[in-house]
């Protein structure tokens, strides 16, 4: 339970409780949720750090996507609290979830681009979307996430010119343009080849160890999952690599393994593979 591992004078139905000296930028306080007789979640607690990861595992319909959903305010709990930027969700109003959506990026399994627009139109919808012609600042901002995820020079390019792993590139970069504090993955890697997903993996290890922002991923790719958690970025000069994780950057992403409505493993990669339950054996076999 997320109250275990707080300071008890930090608790308040208002606020999310402190973990390690620091406010997390997620909370799940004993959440369920069950749609007519299916059960969903029960009693689910978990926190989300800043500058910190999960990975969710789990079967099919163990609620991955579930969460995602939660944390963005479009699924109400049955029980529960829920707190993201530092704002409790589960009670709030359409209006006010508007603005704590803006801390939010999410990118969708399918990249979820309008195919109407050029690259660069989708990289900057959500700067230009309020205003008339787009700002020299938020041209600028289009550029640099571009630049980021490799994709200098696509702007024009439609996005049925794309390949499917630049078309999740795509995704990640529009995702980032408003700088949000957290970041959403459902199902990032899905339906690529292996090698074009580890260049979607290697972004997302981009922005959670070069942008510093916080992330939830979604996923049932367990190569995907291990290389994000097990790899960071290092950028030397003009340089960029992606090297094995030193221990302290490993502790900062952490497994989640869904089960039964609830968290049947939470730990690090190493904590996963040492694992002896039958259960998470079998599912990492």
């Amino acid at each position: 339970m997320v109250e275990d591992r707080l300071a008890p004078e930090s608790v308040n139905a208002d606020q999310p409780a402190l973990v390690e000296g620091e406010t997390p930028v997620i909370a799940f306080e004993n959440v369920s949720l069950a749609f007519d007789d299916k059960v969903v979640l029960t009693d689910l607690s978990f926190t989300l750090l800043p500058g910190r990861m999960k990975v969710f595992l789990g079967a099919s319909g163990s609620g991955k996507s579930t969460v995602l959903r939660l944390v963005l305010g479009l699924l109400r709990p049955d029980a529960g609290r829920i707190w993201v930027a530092g704002r409790r969700v589960d009670t709030m109003s359409e209006t006010d979830l508007m603005e704590v959506r803006s801390h939010l990026g999410m990118i969708f399994q399918e990249g979820a681009l309008f195919d109407s627009l050029t690259v660069r139109e989708n990289v900057g919808y959500r700067l230009y979307e309020h205003g008339g012609e787009p700002s020299e600042d938020a041209e600028a901002r289009v550029d640099e996430v571009l630049g980021f995820v490799g994709l200098a020079g696509y702007g024009d390019r439609m996005p049925s010119e794309l390949s499917g792993g630049q078309r999740r590139r795509v995704a990640i970069a529009r995702a980032m343009t408003a700088r949000p504090r957290i970041l959403l993955y459902d199902e990032p890697t899905t339906g690529l080849d292996p090698i074009t997903a580890v260049t979607v993996d290697e972004e997302i290890i981009k922005v959670r160890d070069l942008e510093g922002a916080s992330g939830l991923l979604v996923t049932h790719q367990l190569r995907d999952a291990f290389y994000v958690a097990t790899h960071e970025a290092v950028r030397t000069g003009e340089t960029l690599d992606f090297v094995p994780a030193s221990p302290d950057k490993a502790a900062r992403t952490e497994f989640v393994m869904l089960r039964d409505g609830g968290i049947g493993f939470e730990g690090t990669a190493d904590d996963l593979r040492r694992a002896d339950d039958p259960y998470l054996r079998a599912f990492l076999s």
